[in-house]
């Protein structure tokens, strides 16, 4: 299987309002994680990791910080003649109110998608933070002659999940029967929102679903047609963690700690690749106390940080104590400051003496630029 056989497209606005303090000014594809990622670092950088040299990007609104963060897609070794990373910006037709309708992006690229050369696509969201091999899904979906192959999961559904699809799956992997947010409260097989599935067909039943004014991907495009063709379904072990909610991003953010959920998302043979921002090194003053941490370049820390997260240029001066937080890029923390289940946003700004408090439940959230 020559893995440039296969077109890959992202969806960067789909999920947007689970997370909307995060989702205000840009797309839920290019929200700030783990010190120094963009969420769509991860299934971009497993599709680079599995040989695929064509990505398409899907766009609708606020995405001047995905390109920003893309650019031409050097980063990740798609800045090409031929093939590498498109944009496909906004989509929609001003008689008709579809919000992040998947069937109406896919529509709007058809283009993209005839012109494309490739037998397969494979059709990701960009909420799912995971290192997946989708070489070997490809793999799967070859071998076993399906026509549409689905990624899921066996486990509990996450609380907040947007209309979860749980698949009722053969021992064959053939998928036998599919239900859409089902009332269920014990482990189940669920969707990753990740498909791959022949380009010809993927056409053929976007324009039969638009034909009948059917815009519902998951019970229009899936479940309408899942018993015409010949639908597989491929587990997917490791870790995964879906941002359902602000809730679901500061957990994900916290499981960084573990050093064997890092070891399973950040693999050296299938490396998290993301644009490359030169720094000097983090320093760290004479008083300084850092435990159970992550700190990424450029932080100068003179306070106490514990259990937390630090992206890029983050100062803690003296006396500030970062109990169990998620601080982003450029923050400034003043003297004598105690943070605790905080999450800020980039260039934020907390003054001398300033006290803020949340739960491991409920964070508390500063917006982009805030002075506290």
């Amino acid at each position: 299987m020559r893995g440039n056989n296969v077109a890959g497209i992202l969806f960067s606005n789909v999920h947007d309002d689970k997370i909307r303090e995060l989702t205000e000014k840009r797309t839920i594809a290019s929200v700030p994680f783990g010190g120094r990622y963009r969420l769509i670092d991860f299934p971009l950088s497993n599709m680079v990791n599995s040989g695929i040299s064509k990505v398409g990007v899907v766009t609708k609104s606020n995405f001047q910080s995905l390109m920003d963060h893309l650019g031409s897609g050097k980063a990740w070794d798609l800045s090409r003649k031929r093939d590498g990373l498109f944009f496909l910006p906004p989509f929609g037709k001003q008689d008709r109110e579809i919000s992040n309708s998947r069937i109406e992006a896919l529509e709007s690229i058809r283009h993209f998608l005839i012109t494309s050369k490739e037998d397969y696509v494979l059709l990701s969201d960009c909420d799912i933070v995971c290192n997946l091999p989708y070489h070997d899904v490809i793999e799967s979906h070859i071998r076993s002659e399906a026509d549409i192959t689905a990624v899921y999961r066996h486990g509990v559904i996450p609380p907040h999940m947007s209309e979860p699809v749980v698949y009722h799956v053969q021992e064959n992997g053939l998928l036998r029967d599919m239900l859409i947010q089902p009332k269920t409260d014990g482990p189940c097989n669920y969707g990753l929102n990740m498909y791959v599935i022949d380009r010809m067909l993927l056409l053929a039943l976007t324009e039969d679903c638009v034909s009948r004014n059917m815009y519902h991907f998951n019970r229009d495009f899936i479940q309408r047609n899942m018993h015409k063709y010949r639908f597989h379904c491929y587990e997917f072990k490791g870790y995964a963690r879906v941002i359902c909610s602000t809730q679901d991003y500061f957990q994900a953010n916290m499981d960084l700690l573990d050093p064997d959920i890092r070891a399973q998302l950040f693999r050296p043979e299938k490396p998290i690749y993301t644009k490359v921002r030169d720094d000097m090194p983090a320093r760290y003053g004479l008083g300084a106390e850092v435990t159970e941490s992550l700190i990424a370049d450029g932080c100068v820390i003179e306070g106490r940080v514990q259990n937390s997260i630090l992206f890029r240029g983050v100062k803690v001066a003296k006396g500030a104590v970062v109990k169990n937080c998620v601080i982003m890029q450029d923050t400034c923390i003043g003297a004598g400051c105690s943070l605790q289940n905080v999450i800020t946003d980039k260039d934020v700004t907390v003054q001398d003496g300033r006290a803020l408090m949340g739960t491991d439940d409920y964070p508390v959230f500063i917006s982009k630029g805030s002075i506290v």
